[in-house]
């Protein structure tokens, strides 16, 4: 069993309440907490090994930073292609038609956004989707290919 030697030392109250809240939180003691927070500040390599976190937290956000240019640029494509075929492809309307066609576009719309709440909260993306599919697509065309 080690043994310990009792110190008394004075916290800011506002810091000895942090350090209760951590004590709760992790199930030790007060005395456990601060002992590591001593070793730690004591210890020659920390700076290093914080580096290192820092590193590795840098890496996966570019990481992952590069992935939303991918989607944006995936998004931008597609909604560009979806606009010049819409355009290309719709007849003005006359007048008397507009109202009309103005009540069921809202119509429409509102459904549009009542689907689109629905993926996002089930979690469901277009990309994901449509990087299994044009996998599954790039299967298909190789089996048409060669057999």
């Amino acid at each position: 069993m080690t043994t310990r030697t009792r110190m008394n030392v004075y916290f800011d109250p506002a810091l000895l309440k942090q350090v209760e809240a951590l004590a709760l939180r992790r199930n030790v003691s007060k005395s456990a907490i601060v002992e590591a927070a001593v070793a730690s500040f004591l210890s020659g390599d920390s700076s290093e090994k914080l580096e290192a976190a820092m590193s590795r937290r840098l890496d996966r956000l570019g990481r992952q930073i590069d992935g939303l240019d991918v989607d944006l640029a995936v998004l931008g494509e597609a909604v560009s292609l979806f606009i010049n075929v819409w355009f290309g492809s719709t007849t003005p309307l006359p007048e008397s038609a507009q109202a009309a066609a103005r009540a069921k576009s809202a119509e429409r719309f509102g459904k549009f956004m009542q689907s689109l709440g629905k993926r996002l909260a089930t979690g469901d993306r277009f990309l994901k989707e449509l990087s299994r599919d044009v996998g599954t697509f790039q299967g298909e065309s190789e089996t048409d290919v060669s057999g």
